[in-house]
């Protein structure tokens, strides 16, 4: 298998993460995310648009009840200007990265300390759910199909943390990786993404991936530290009016 292309790894990101609906409006891609997340609810274009087929985006995302938000790819620079114009602000800008799994799938984890279950347990979804992950991420992962599981952690006997992956087109992707606080600076997300890789490789994957935040030093630390390469990246514009 080749090295995945950007165009590849976006569409791992809709498979592995998906809307809960969608639907192909002239250029766009029109998202409905029910709570699910930025990447579930923005709108991408597929070609050169107009500010008239913008409006149309807008007014669209508006029908569904949500704000204004489109996700702007490397390319797309004269749509990022136009949406800087119609007053966007940029917010989470994100980096991919990707390693083949057998770069990643060198050391198991030690025994108790990470698991593969599906469908997650109640501490997981607490887990979740204090780091800010709810029931509408929650309501993507159990849309997304199969092959999927969740990760669980395990430090100082007690839970440490969870992760969700899932495979598309020969690609696992890693999402919505927490630790808990308490448990942090001690390993715990390397050895889900060890965990991950061997989970992807027995489940036919050539390559684990990630999306991450670019503010996010810790985590792109991590993904550069186990040799992943860095494939991409993307941005949101969110209308300042629909800021919170």
């Amino acid at each position: 298998m080749t090295t995945p292309t950007i165009e590849q790894l976006y569409d791992v990101i809709d498979a592995t993460w998906p809307a809960a609906s969608t639907r192909e409006m002239g250029p766009w891609l029109i998202r409905e995310g029910q709570g699910g997340g930025q990447r579930v609810s923005a709108a991408s274009a597929r070609r050169p648009v107009t500010g008239d087929e913008i409006a149309q985006a807008e007014k669209a995302m508006q029908d569904l009840g949500q704000p204004r938000l489109f996700q702007i790819r490397e390319e797309q620079h004269q749509l990022d200007a136009m949406l800087v114009e119609r007053g966007y602000v940029e917010v989470d800008p994100v980096n991919f990265w990707i390693a083949p799994v057998g770069d990643i799938a060198t050391e198991f984890p030690p025994p108790v300390t990470a698991f593969t279950v599906w469908e997650p347990l109640a501490i997981q979804i607490d887990i979740w759910a204090a780091g800010g992950i709810g029931p509408g991420r929650i309501a993507v992962m159990n849309r997304a199909a199969d092959p999927k599981t969740s990760l669980l952690g395990r430090l100082n006997d007690s839970p440490a943390g969870t992760a969700f992956v899932g495979i598309h087109d020969g690609i696992a992707m890693l999402h919505a990786l927490e630790v808990l606080p308490h448990q942090r600076k001690q390993g715990m997300a390397r050895w889900f993404m060890r965990l991950a890789a061997f989970w992807a490789r027995d489940n036919g994957a050539k390559y684990l991936s990630v999306v991450c935040t670019q503010e996010n030093a810790a985590a792109n630390a991590l993904y550069r530290s186990l040799g992943m390469s860095l494939a991409g990246q993307y941005h949101y514009r969110r209308h300042e009016e629909d800021l919170s």
